[in-house]
């Protein structure tokens, strides 16, 4: 039963179900009918044989003939016995006579010796009984004692009650067949029909499964048609647009909680950006002063000069991510990766001279639409991440591949690796681990590198990816052509 196929919907259960059970009651019906007329009939067997009493096995002992048979037909004891009857006489405990009536005369019967021993074991208790003889088949047979001691066997062919007991099995299972048949048929349709909403149901939950659901504003798809609530499938239905509601209303609240706080991001990066540059302004031209400043003063000038820069970048950075997350219209134009690789490669051996840099280029050079000036932004994140966050001698490649509907831009080092419990949300904002990758890091970002990348790559229709581990770690970044 393990290895047979079993049905997977529950639309197929419940018809499967249906008609395993019409089919067992079919069963139990037709083997009781059978049982029954088998019953019937082996009992009216057993009324002729107990009519007929002995006048057929008492006419062998005579010749054909009864002792009071004086009209001269030795056939006169076998007129009113049946074509098949049979007779035999047993004289202590041996088979002297055995025939059988057939039409117009009487037949001897020629008997084994199993059918002899049948014959000797059958019980004289005036109750049919069954017995199997080779010549003659089946037969309900009678054994009653003689006047003369003897023990006298008549017998009734079975073979008419077999014929009618067989005739109803094979009318029950033509029957039967036909009934499961259209029961099938029909109950794979009511069930289908009577499950339509549920189906209903499971599509409405399909279409909500295929939303992207993460960030954005999301509309979902008309509630499920409700039915009967006093049903189950009515229930589930009633559940399920309750549970859609709460779900909607939930996404609203988080979508305006986000809308509020990317207006509050960009709002607060570009009310910054002036008064963080007049901090810097006015460090350095306090660093201009020609008359003597002490050192310590001098000192506390440039960490100012140096930080209010740093939190400039910080300020930039979190206005661009404010506005590529508002959806706002990047400029759009053919850009040469080709170029703008080559142009970061040589930026990145500028800045890190002790990391050794290698390019991996098509022959023929990659175009893709889109914001030059963005592209180039996420190319200089991706080597200031690669030189900031792995030690000296780190090997760098960066390859570029195009087919003419993407292209892939991996960047590749040596070095120690991302920890595995940091890459699940290295593209999340603020996410810093320079002092995980390298013990000698200094300065370091504000830990929006990777995300400028990860947005700036989704804006051009694309993705990024990461593969870490020790010795190896690679940024995959994927961009549209078009």
């Amino acid at each position: 039963m393990r290895h047979l196929p079993r049905p997977r919907t529950l639309r197929a259960r419940l018809t499967f179900g249906l008609v395993v059970l019409l089919a067992v009651s079919c069963a139990a019906v037709g083997l009781a009918a059978v049982i029954e007329l088998s019953g019937f009939l082996v009992g009216r067997l057993d009324q002729q044989l107990a009519q007929a009493g002995n006048r057929f096995p008492e006419s062998l002992e005579h010749g054909g003939r009864l002792p009071d048979d004086h009209d001269g037909d030795e056939r006169g004891d076998t007129r009113r016995q049946p074509t098949g009857t049979f007779g035999a006489c047993l004289v202590g405990g041996w088979v002297t006579h055995a025939a059988v009536v057939r039409p117009g005369s009487v037949g001897a019967v020629s008997l084994t010796a199993a059918d002899r021993d049948q014959l000797r074991a059958v019980p004289q208790d005036g109750a049919g009984h069954t017995v199997d003889l080779s010549g003659l088949d089946s037969y309900r047979v009678m054994a009653s004692r003689g006047a003369d001691g003897d023990v006298l066997i008549t017998g009734l062919p079975l073979e008419p009650v077999e014929a009618v007991v067989h005739r109803l099995e094979l009318v029950a299972a033509v029957v039967f067949g036909a009934a499961l048949t259209v029961t099938g048929v029909a109950g794979a349709l009511w069930v289908r029909w009577s499950l339509r909403p549920l189906s209903r149901v499971a599509a409405t939950a399909t279409r909500v499964s295929e939303l992207p659901l993460a960030s954005g504003e999301v509309t979902l798809p008309p509630r499920a048609p409700e039915t009967d609530p006093r049903s189950e499938v009515g229930q589930v239905a009633a559940a399920f647009n309750r549970m859609l509601g709460h779900v909607e209303d939930a996404l609203l609240r988080r979508h305006a909680s986000e809308e509020r706080l990317r207006g509050f991001a960009a709002d607060a990066s570009h009310e910054l950006r002036t008064p963080v540059a007049s901090v810097r302004g006015h460090a350095e031209l306090a660093l201009l002063h020609p008359g003597p400043v002490p050192p310590e003063i001098t000192r506390a000038l440039e960490r100012i000069a140096a930080e209010s820069g740093r939190m400039g970048e910080m300020v930039d950075e979190m206005l661009l991510l404010a506005r590529l997350d508002a959806g706002r219209p990047l400029e759009r134009g053919p850009v040469d990766l080709t170029r703008l690789v080559l142009d970061a490669a040589t930026d990145a051996r500028a800045a890190g001279p002790g990391h050794h840099w290698a390019l991996d280029l098509p022959q023929e050079p990659v175009t893709v639409t889109g914001d030059e000036h963005r592209l180039q932004q996420l190319l200089a994140n991706l080597l200031a991440n690669a030189r900031q966050h792995t030690p000296v001698d780190t090997w760098v490649t960066v390859s570029l591949a195009g087919d003419g509907t993407s292209a892939v831009l991996r960047v590749h080092d040596d070095g120690p690796g991302i920890p595995e419990d940091i890459q699940p949300g290295v593209f999340e904002r603020f996410t810093r681990a320079e002092h995980r990758r390298r013990a000698d890091a200094v300065g370091g970002g504000a830990g929006l590198g990777l995300s400028i990348v990860a947005a700036v790559a989704q804006a051009h229709g694309g993705g990024v990816e990461l593969d870490s581990r020790p010795g190896s770690t690679t940024f995959t970044v994927r961009l549209s052509t078009g």
